[in-house]
């Protein structure tokens, strides 16, 4: 790697560790930077999430004493999501380079909605399926094939996943949010925990550039979480969805 290229993903890896800590949607500052330095788009997917991946199990810690201990809701899910993140990385790696780059636009733009609306669309959610009650063997079995869907989703590209999820589990009926963030974080970790190793294992990852970007990405979330209490969320989601949507027409034009 060249400097620049080096300085350029560093920086971009400390701001999407700010972002995620923040409000999330880093991966629309991370992926963009890779490419832009020249990685193909299939290695800048793997090394991305190579590069996120540390930051989303540092969530899942600092929530781990808030998490739902049903193991009947727990297991299934943790497992379906290591399965889904599995086929959707080995759905990516059988993917054509310039397929891929041609749906990623579309993939942006998907992401950016999903987080720009993605809270009218859990809360609607939520007050549909609140009306179930507890969690019943049928919702168990819907959730289960809703989250494999996701996880398909989230192996192969993973933008707007979080958003995803918390819809998803609002079939639980969780009062406590934290509790809802802490699953969410927990099943995310698992699928780009399952898409990393199946990455790894196929050669995929530009490790220069991962490290690096691990690093940046760690230091990012570590101060975005120090001064999150200081940054209105409102901001700082405005400015994830102009950079989403900046990016989305970007590849359009580009690619």
């Amino acid at each position: 790697m060249i400097l620049s290229h080096e300085i350029l993903l560093f920086t971009a890896a400390v701001l999407a560790g700010i972002m995620n800590s923040v409000a999330g949607g880093g991966s629309f500052i991370s992926f963009p930077a890779l490419i832009f330095t020249g990685v193909l788009p299939i290695p800048a997917n793997a090394t991305n999430t190579v590069a996120v991946w540390p930051g989303s199990v540092a969530s899942v810690a600092s929530y781990r004493k808030r998490l739902p201990k049903s193991a009947r809701v727990m297991a299934p899910l943790i497992t379906i999501s290591i399965i889904g993140g599995v086929l959707g990385a080995v759905v990516l790696l059988h993917t054509p380079q310039a397929t891929f780059m041609r749906l990623v636009p579309y993939l942006f733009g998907i992401a950016t909605l999903l987080f720009a609306f993605g809270k009218r669309l859990t809360q609607k959610f939520g007050q549909v399926v609140k009306r179930t009650g507890p969690p019943s063997w049928p919702i168990l079995v819907g959730l289960i094939l809703v989250q494999f869907l996701i996880a398909l989703y989230g192996g192969f590209f993973g933008g707007g996943m979080g958003i995803l999820m918390l819809a998803m589990l609002e079939m639980i009926h969780i009062e406590d949010i934290h509790a809802m963030n802490g699953l969410k974080a927990l099943l995310g970790s698992a699928i780009n925990g399952a898409a990393m190793v199946t990455f790894i294992a196929a050669r995929q990852v530009e490790w220069p550039q991962a490290i690096l970007m691990i690093v940046g990405a760690i230091l990012g979330g570590y101060g975005g979480a120090h001064f999150a209490q200081k940054l209105d969320p409102r901001w700082v989601r405005a400015a994830v969805i102009c950079v989403g949507a900046g990016m989305t027409v970007y590849f359009l034009w580009r690619y």
